[in-house]
């Protein structure tokens, strides 16, 4: 695990905690397991994050940032509206099928996972969790926009894509249906329609 020595110790911290997190659980890993793997000193962890729940914060941050990024990216690879909403379904699908590097192997959602460890809903790991969900669907309400549907439509639209993404997402990971993303996709274009 241990990175390049050109990146720096927060972020290799950050990097290292981010992917143990997300395959094992938070509260499965200590912060012992943080160090070995980074070969960061106790010391200098500590420097950077008073305590391992602003590490897990730093890293639900840090996954926020990659996972945006690329569904970004990928949505802006087809024009805007109905091509779009339906590209986040073929890009999902890509995730569950481990064809995106960028964002790791696929083991469902971090936010998910991570707010479930941290359920009080005031606590800063959950806020950012849910900071993410909100920026997600804001993201897709930017493209349900493009249909020049009503207001009330482009709720519902809305919802209904944020819901099947969600599902998708929790079909894909717990009961192994890696096909979720394109069951979902032909919902939505049936929805949408021509």
């Amino acid at each position: 695990m241990k990175q390049g020595v050109n990146m720096d110790k927060h972020e290799l911290l950050i990097r290292t905690a981010f992917k143990l997190f997300y395959t094992r659980g938070i509260h499965a890993v200590g912060v012992n397991l943080v160090l070995a793997e980074s070969g960061v000193a106790k010391k200098t962890l500590y420097h950077h994050f008073p305590s391992k729940e602003h590490l897990v914060e730093a890293t639900v941050r840090y996954r926020d940032r990659c996972y945006r990024d690329w569904l970004i990216s990928r949505l802006e690879q087809v024009p805007a509206g109905k091509d779009a909403l339906l590209e986040l379904f073929n890009a999902l699908d890509d995730w569950f099928h481990d064809r995106v590097p960028d964002i790791d192997h696929f083991h469902g959602c971090f936010f998910v996972n991570a707010s479930a460890e941290f359920g009080d809903q005031k606590s800063a790991i959950h806020r950012a969790c849910a900071e993410h969900k909100a920026c997600v669907t804001a993201l897709i309400r930017k493209h349900v926009n493009r249909l020049s549907l009503s207001e009330k439509k482009a709720d519902e639209i809305t919802q209904l894509i944020i819901l099947l993404k969600e599902g998708a997402i929790s079909l894909a990971y717990v009961q192994g249906n890696l096909n979720a993303a394109k069951e979902a996709q032909k919902i939505v274009e049936g929805t949408l329609g021509d």
